[in-house]
């Protein structure tokens, strides 16, 4: 990587020495806090991001999230392994299986939140192990365009963002997606909209993004699929649709004894913000 792209990172992870090990997902702190410090000024941009943040203040923490072109996968990761309640049935496939793919045990058997914290922590610092399950959410990836590519081969019903996916010149089909796109990921390029849609239904959930500079619209809050919602989505915060960085409720869900989230969906289907249905 180049000197500038180091730089901006101790930047945003300040805390870490050289040569120390360095987080790739920081402690959460307060949004406005934030928003005051990264957002100084009255121009037009700045008092958008700033009414964004505003807008979700009082219902959510920042964990900034390392930014490297790896940023939307590396906080869907996180969240993941921080919010699982069971083993996703995907896992139990022999292909995934068969290589030890993806070790979501850990942390379904996590025994209370500081040990899930713990063991999160030891995922994300930056070492091998997070840059392969990194890659392995590719593979992940492009294991369901395979599968879904067959099915509208075949006629059969699929999302609606495969057509959007493989409507593209440049990923027309699954070995074109790879070759033009996903490969990339990770390396001088990150997730395009219908690639998170793919990537929440890779892993059967729902990724729920606050686009700050989409404040004052219909798309202030996306989901990823849009067609895909549960009652517990992954909650991430954008300022660009580039950069992603992860969203801790302030008054986080119940959990069992074994530290697994018990949800509560809204008893309307609403929530205190205004969403994109």
């Amino acid at each position: 990587r180049g000197e500038e792209e180091i730089q901006k990172e101790c930047a945003l992870f300040p805390s870490a020495a050289v040569g120390e090990t360095q987080s790739s997902v920081s402690a959460a702190e307060d949004l406005q806090t934030y928003s005051e410090r990264e957002w100084k000024g009255n121009t037009t941009k700045s008092l958008l991001i700033r009414k964004g943040y505003e807008a979700i203040a009082s219902e959510f923490n920042l964990r900034k999230v390392r930014g490297d072109n790896y940023c939307a996968l590396r906080a869907v990761l996180f969240q993941v392994l921080s919010q699982s309640k069971q083993l996703p049935a995907w896992l139990h496939d022999s292909d995934i299986k068969k290589n030890n793919y993806f070790n979501w045990q850990e942390a379904v058997q996590c025994k209370s939140l500081e040990e899930r914290e713990r063991m999160c922590q030891q995922v994300f610092r930056g070492h091998d192990e997070e840059y392969e399950l990194l890659e392995a959410l590719k593979f992940l990836m492009l294991r369901t365009a395979v599968q879904l590519h067959s099915d509208m081969e075949k006629g059969s019903d699929v999302p609606e963002f495969c057509w959007l996916l493989f409507a593209r010149d440049s990923s027309k089909c699954p070995k074109t997606f790879l070759t033009n796109h996903l490969r990339h990921v990770g390396f001088n390029g990150g997730l395009e909209q219908v690639e998170m849609c793919l990537l929440g239904y890779s892993l059967q959930e729902t990724i729920r993004v606050v686009r700050l500079y989409k404040c004052d619209t219909e798309e202030f809050i996306t989901y990823y699929p849009n067609d895909h919602k549960n009652a517990s989505p992954l909650c991430l915060l954008t300022e660009d649709d580039r950069h992603y960085n992860v969203l801790v409720p302030k008054k986080p869900p119940k959990f069992d004894a074994y530290g697994r989230p018990k949800w509560n969906p809204p008893s309307d289907g609403q929530s205190s913000i205004t969403t994109r249905l």
